[in-house]
């Protein structure tokens, strides 16, 4: 018998984090490290739990596991639900691992409103789970526009010179999105009413419904643009660079590594297998367009000035990785997008850390201010080759394979767009190793650098747990390959099934206030993942 259906796991992993805030209430907030120690120690259960979803996961079917399902407002079909498979299951273990390192990254860095932070974080965790686990579209939006709501004040509270502008960017473009996919979801909650006549917001009841290619396109791309601002694609990404640059040190891991990874899984769960006509028919602009937000984010990260800016960049270009290998739309890709969003998370989160460690030490950002760091703090440089070389697919480290299998899958289908796609790696070994050879390498010609010391035992252990991920993923990635390969299998499945012209006809008669045109459907055919499947425009 499923876990999930004699205990809520998924429910205690949600909430242990907001549990910790109840705690933090109780805490007088000048006992500052008291603060600290009960938000770490909060976030370590809350991992240490999460473990047991990896562990007690079946990886032989694409399934929901550990479902919860409990009626909330019956009268509007609105239910708490909750579930996870292989897409879900790592981006809720990426959450529950980079939280602690966050929080005690934050130790010597943050100082002022201590309390008021740790709370914020701990709320962010909470937001965060919820996202990628919620099965109902309402509970969906709750957590997605909760987890808003912390992250604006840990920029605008806690962030550099100019936190407000980036904190009010990040929220109108976020909030932009949120809105047009809170038209979609009702939207989609009435169609679905008009088919069965059944009132629900459940994600896997809307499964079962053929909605007509013109409403297809129109809800595709009210959800698409929430989840490409939140991505970020090109060229809706001009949130991103001023929200980590003026972010504290963990508050641009958690947006890197986690928030960003919300809008890709946005597209997996819900644009996929709900609108997969509309899909097919957007696949040549997503493509495009991630294959610009590759090409561009790399070339703008190569001028940089601000090493946190070059890496804020870097991420509009791997998270173009991520969209090519979701639109090629086979199983080498969509397993290669999954993982690259692992392996983005591990080695941009550690990117941000080691930028925040070395301004804490010298207070710049600006490459030109160092220099020969390597000679005065030589562990340091280590750690910064090791995460520099994941960050640019060294074969052996994290990048590589989720890079390999996105690439493969585009290949499969476009040779082209894989090309062009590729020349995204060889930019990335340029600026990443230019920075690293202008910030490490040369004379410690400036008295500021010699006096730097090198890490400590704490940033050492904070960094130790990212380095092991980055070379299990990178030397075993069957461990998580294995887990999602099921539910890869099944997101294809569905979408190839209610993609067959038998079936372009929705399954259950609409009612009769719901008619479609059918001179308006036409049948063609595209290649997908070696087998055909079928179009109605």
């Amino acid at each position: 018998m499923n876990m999930g259906e004699s205990f809520p796991i998924l429910t205690v992993v949600t909430f242990l984090p907001a549990l910790g805030i109840v705690l933090l209430l109780l805490v007088d907030k000048n006992r500052q490290l008291l603060v600290r120690n009960v938000a770490l120690f909060t976030s370590l259960v809350t991992f240490l739990v999460s473990l047991f979803l990896y562990f007690k996961f079946d990886p032989g079917t694409g399934d929901m596991q550990f479902v919860e399902l409990y009626s909330w407002i019956p009268s509007l079909g609105m239910g708490y639900h909750m579930g996870i498979d292989g897409i879900s299951l790592f981006l809720v273990l990426l959450t529950t691992f980079l939280t602690p390192i966050a929080i005690w990254s934050s130790y010597n860095a943050v100082t002022e409103k201590v309390k008021g932070f740790m709370i914020s974080i701990l709320a962010l965790e909470t937001g965060m789970i919820g996202v990628f686990v919620s099965l109902d579209l309402f509970l969906f939006y709750v957590f997605w526009e909760a987890m808003l709501i912390p992250m604006y004040f840990i920029i605008g509270v806690w962030g550099g010179p100019r936190r407000i502008y980036a904190a009010v960017k990040f929220i109108l473009f976020t909030m932009t999105g949120s809105l047009l996919m809170l038209v979609a979801i009702l939207a989609l909650y009435f169609v679905n009413q008009s088919y069965t006549g059944v009132a629900t917001f459940n994600l896997l009841d809307y499964q079962g419904i053929q909605i007509p290619f013109n409403y297809q396109i129109w809800m595709f791309l009210a959800f698409a643009l929430a989840f490409a601002i939140k991505v970020p694609m090109w060229p809706l990404h001009t949130w991103l660079p001023d929200a980590h640059v003026e972010a504290p040190t963990a508050g641009s891991v958690l947006l890197a590594a986690v928030l960003l990874k919300m809008g890709a899984y946005g597209f997996l769960r819900f644009c996929f297998p709900l609108f997969p006509e509309a899909t097919i028919h957007f696949i040549p602009l997503f493509s495009i367009l991630a294959i610009i937000g590759i090409i561009y984010g790399a070339f703008v990260a190569l001028v940089q000035k601000d090493v946190k800016s070059l890496v804020a960049y870097s991420s509009v270009s791997h998270l173009g990785f991520v969209m090519l290998g979701l639109f090629a739309l086979n199983m080498q890709s969509l397993e290669g997008s999954i993982l690259q969003m692992l392996s983005h998370g591990i080695s941009t989160g550690a990117l941000f850390l080691l930028v925040g460690m070395l301004y804490e030490r010298r207070h710049t950002r600006l490459i030109s201010d160092f220099g020969g760091i390597s000679k005065v703090m030589p562990v340091f440089a280590a750690f910064f080759m090791i995460v520099t070389l994941s960050s640019i697919g060294l074969p052996g480290t994290n990048g590589f394979v989720g890079e390999f299998l996105i690439l493969l899958g585009t290949f499969r289908e476009n040779w082209l767009y894989a090309a062009f796609g590729a020349t995204g790696i060889i930019l990335a070994a340029v600026y990443m190793l230019w920075m690293y050879q202008r910030v490490m390498f040369g004379k410690v010609d400036k008295p500021e650098n010699q006096k730097l010391k090198d890490l400590s035992l704490r940033e050492k252990l904070i960094l130790v747990p990212i380095v092991i991920v980055i070379f299990l993923i990178g030397i075993y990635p069957s461990a998580f390959t294995s887990r999602m390969e099921a539910s890869v299998a099944k997101l294809m499945e569905t979408v190839n099934e209610k993609y067959r012209v038998e079936e372009v006809m929705p399954q259950v008669q609409p009612r009769r206030d719901f008619q479609i045109d059918e001179s308006q459907l036409e049948v063609s055919t595209h290649s997908f993942g070696g087998g055909e499947i079928h179009r109605g425009q």
